[in-house]
């Protein structure tokens, strides 16, 4: 019997993680992420950062927390923040938003214990003489096989949420001179996961997107950061660390 609960308990953990129950504890968060930028981009450090989101003011307490992830990792990346606008070589606009929860059914199948057959067995008994006469009383025990024997179908539910950051990078000088908007690079990362909290991913996007600020990827790039990555925890002001 001791057998036949690990073996469930083994079964039921797997199907926790591959299924990715809530009450799991992710130890990654995958993001996708995208960046392009003009070939002189490289050479333009100075900045300011500001709202890039529809209402969303300087003043803002999420735009500030953001904006300080933002501002450590563009400073590892030499970048200089500058004291004005007329002072710095681009205006980076700092955009954030979450999808609508989506909920989505998922079938798993769980297999069945029980016995397939019998591995041995021995018999025991008496043999006894009266009159002339012999009688055998005897018993016969049976060593079971225990196995998977079949299969049951279960049906589960999660909800996800998709949640998108952006950086968008504009020439200063062309707009003071001309008044004209020129994009100098552009860097976005998006994650699907079971948190509708901005504040809880947003320390994992930005060092999703970290490598790649001010660059040209080429293309979208799939990026894991695992809970435990030292630069979230820095972000973080050494919070423990929590992915979903």
């Amino acid at each position: 019997m001791r057998l036949k609960n690990i073996f469930l308990a083994s079964l039921l953990m797997g199907v926790a993680f591959l299924s990715g129950c809530a009450g799991m504890q992710p130890t990654r968060l995958l993001s996708n992420v995208d960046s392009l930028a003009q070939a002189d981009a490289v050479a333009k450090k100075r900045y300011v950062l500001l709202p890039g989101g529809k209402g969303v003011e300087a003043g803002d307490l999420q735009f500030q927390e953001f904006a300080a992830y933002v501002e450590k990792v563009l400073s590892e990346k030499g970048f200089v923040k500058a004291a004005a606008l007329q002072d710095a070589d681009v205006a980076i606009f700092l955009a954030y938003a979450i999808g609508d929860p989506q909920t989505y059914q998922y079938t798993y199948s769980l297999p069945t214990w029980g016995q397939t057959g019998v591995s041995s067995s021995n018999t025991y008994g008496t043999v006894s003489s009266y009159g002339g006469m012999a009688t055998y009383s005897g018993t016969t025990t049976y060593t079971p096989t225990y196995g998977v024997t079949g299969s049951t179908t279960h049906v589960g539910a999660d909800t996800v949420y998709s949640r998108f950051l952006y950086l968008d990078a504009y020439d200063v000088p062309t707009y003071i001179k001309e008044k004209k908007m020129t994009q100098v690079w552009k860097t976005s990362v998006v994650s699907t996961g079971s948190s509708g909290d901005l504040r809880l991913v947003v320390p994992y996007m930005v060092t999703a997107m970290k490598p790649y600020l001010g660059t040209n990827t080429g293309r979208r790039i799939e990026v894991q950061v695992l809970a435990n990555d030292p630069a979230v925890q820095v972000l973080r002001g050494g919070q423990p660390p929590a992915v979903k």
